[in-house]
């Protein structure tokens, strides 16, 4: 399964670090990452100039561009499609309805990629029956669950109650807690669902760094990790293969290249 070329790398030569969320300087509108953003950092050659934004005492504050929005931030925070500054709530392109959001493309392509490689390999095919097997009695399981789930889950409570989609999180092999409940927004997409479970769960996550190992949400049948632009809903709405409200996800690091688990017996057994 391709990954999305999201991103763009810092302008810096001695650095070009690609990052997701990169800073664009008000000034001479070069990219930056994290570490060169401020001004000192790379060395702007462009002098300030009087610029639209809130100044409270002597701090500058950077207005959300988002509709009817109060929130504002001391740094910049840009979306690298529209180049507007947004609070932390609406950083991501969904979150604030970006103008330049992509629309999703079709996933089938990809899905039967990794079908056929399933097919070819046995110790996936073994496992692949086994999840075939015990597919039948999932949704009636998972109604089972999400009235527990319901009682313990950890999420946002501003959520709406209609749009709240409660799953039992397995955390990575080797992680303190082997699963822990929680809930989403159902319009959430899969990115933004990793980087949640990842601040509720305290777990390491370096998705915007390109050269580490990547924190995927993957299907507790298949293996199969999720494209990081899916939405809940539409996972939820699967013919083949759907995910459950109340049911299981697997949250586990992979490599860049990989498309899924390689052993998902060892969480089917365990979930």
């Amino acid at each position: 399964m391709a990954e999305i070329d999201i991103g763009k790398h810092c302008q810096i030569d001695s650095c070009n670090q690609k990052d997701f969320l990169p800073f664009v300087c008000d000034l001479c509108s070069g990219i930056f990452c994290l570490e060169h953003r401020s001004r000192e950092a790379h060395s702007c050659s462009e002098e300030p100039v009087k610029r639209e934004s809130r100044t409270v005492g002597s701090s500058t504050s950077y207005p959300c561009s988002f509709q009817d929005c109060k929130g504002k931030e001391l740094l910049p925070v840009t979306c690298p499609q529209c180049e507007k500054h947004f609070c932390l709530a609406h950083r991501h392109q969904d979150d604030h309805k970006c103008e330049k959001l992509e629309v999703q493309k079709p996933r089938m392509a990809a899905t039967k990629q990794l079908v056929q490689k399933i097919i070819e390999s046995k110790d996936k095919d073994k496992c692949q029956s086994k999840a075939r097997r015990g597919a039948k009695n999932s949704a009636t399981a998972a109604k089972v669950a999400l009235m527990k789930l319901k009682l313990h889950a950890a999420g946002d409570k501003g959520l709406p109650q209609t749009e709240r989609t409660y799953f039992q999180v397995y955390l990575p092999k080797g992680f303190k807690d082997s699963s822990q409940p929680m809930f989403f927004c159902s319009k959430w997409s899969v990115g933004k669902v990793v980087d949640y479970a990842a601040s509720l769960a305290s777990l390491k996550n370096n998705n915007n760094v390109l050269t580490a190992k990547k924190l995927r949400l993957c299907h507790p049948q298949t293996g199969e990790a999720f494209r990081m632009d899916d939405t809940l809903l539409s996972l939820l709405a699967h013919t083949e293969t759907p995910l459950y409200n109340g049911g299981n996800v697997i949250l586990e690091y992979l490599d860049n290249e990989c498309t899924g688990l390689e052993n998902v017996s060892d969480y089917v057994t365990q979930i």
